[in-house]
């Protein structure tokens, strides 16, 4: 192996025939063996994607801002130079556990986690004592251009991203997360009734709204792109929004009395769509910018729409053929319509949005 050599903690284990190690590798030393292709050739002559460099500052942030409870699964690279396990003394030549010997000429090629190592790199330069944390690596022998092209294919292509709705659920960091889960089980109209995983609701479901719908809708509401922080004020506030927004919505009142399935009310109406949800919250801000002491009393006029899917008004808006839409502007020409019946005036702007019909 010569005298120049990286040496890991690692296990030894065979996938599909082939030997494989699993190694601890402190962080400091991340940036400075794993390189990225040359990404002005063909992508049919590298293996990997090129690298979002607006993804890095979020995982950056990330590493910084949680050091005592962050995260991060094992990096997977491919070694095209020699590479030598031996087993612990007290094992046969057979053992799993023992080191890791890489030649430092070697070439290393990320198959999966370039933009955690560049995030790793780039949090190093403000706190460089995180270099001594140490993340897992999966190392295998370079077998060729095809073969790492085939294993980015194989780790990234069965790959699903969890819900917005079960991110929602499950991030007890964020502030407007932690509120929102809180505020399903509070109102009267959401407990029992939000589906916490998935961002669609199946047809034999017993729920009747998303949690990413009422999310999305509050942070319109606040006039909000992007939840993470919230006041006590806009906690309070919110509560009070969704629960007068609830005694004013008819089918909503039907649900509360048990007069109707969800399913039929999800069938026959929009008034529990996600799509809808974000309407109420954009139409909701507008009219009480608009009136800041009676919205309240603005709010009342939801009784007299028609939420019905047979009303020709949500043709073009929140229906296409007779089909919910996930169109953007579909929402906003929704709200056109709760804001007027509400008693409110469409500004320059939204006049245009309407012109768009």
């Amino acid at each position: 192996m010569g005298s120049d050599v990286y040496g890991f903690d690692a296990i030894r284990g065979i996938q599909a025939g082939r030997e494989f190690y699993v190694a601890m590798c402190p962080l400091k030393i991340i940036p400075k063996i794993f390189v990225f292709n040359d990404f002005d050739i063909p992508p049919e002559l590298r293996a990997q994607r090129t690298l979002r460099e607006t993804r890095i500052p979020a995982i950056k942030n990330y590493i910084l801002n949680n050091p005592n409870d962050y995260t991060f699964s094992s990096l997977t690279a491919s070694v095209d130079g020699k590479m030598k396990f031996t087993p612990a003394a007290s094992l046969d030549k057979d053992g799993k556990l023992g080191r890791l010997y890489i030649n430092m000429d070697s070439r290393f090629l990320i198959n999966d986690g370039q933009h955690r190592r560049k995030a790793i790199e780039e949090a190093l330069k403000e706190k460089p004592e995180l270099g001594h944390e140490m993340i897992s690596v999966v190392f295998f022998r370079d077998d060729g251009l095809k073969r790492s092209q085939q294993m980015f294919s194989d780790l990234n292509k069965n790959a699903v991203k969890p819900t917005k709705s079960l991110n929602i659920l499950y991030d007890h960091r964020n502030d407007f997360s932690k509120f929102i889960v809180n505020l399903v089980n509070t109102i009267d109209i959401f407990k029992g009734r939000v589906e916490l995983e998935k961002t669609t609701i199946s047809n034999r479901s017993t729920k009747t709204f998303t949690l990413n719908g009422i999310s999305d809708a509050s942070m319109k509401l606040l006039g909000s792109s992007k939840g993470n922080k919230i006041s006590k004020k806009e906690e309070e506030f919110l509560q009070e929004f969704w629960e007068i927004v609830s005694k004013n919505m008819p089918e909503w009142q039907l649900l509360l009395e048990n007069d109707v399935a969800p399913a039929v009310l999800r069938k026959d109406f929009v008034s529990t769509n996600t799509n809808l949800l974000n309407a109420l919250g954009i139409a909701g801000k507008i009219i009480i910018d608009e009136f800041p002491k009676t919205w309240k009393d603005k709010l009342k006029n939801l009784k007299k729409i028609d939420w019905s899917r047979n009303n020709p008004e949500w043709d073009g808006r929140l229906l296409r053929n007779g089909q919910m839409t996930k169109l953007a502007i579909g929402i906003d020409l929704a709200a056109n319509v709760i804001i007027q019946k509400c008693g409110g005036t469409l500004s320059e702007s939204r006049q245009k949005i309407e012109a768009k019909l």
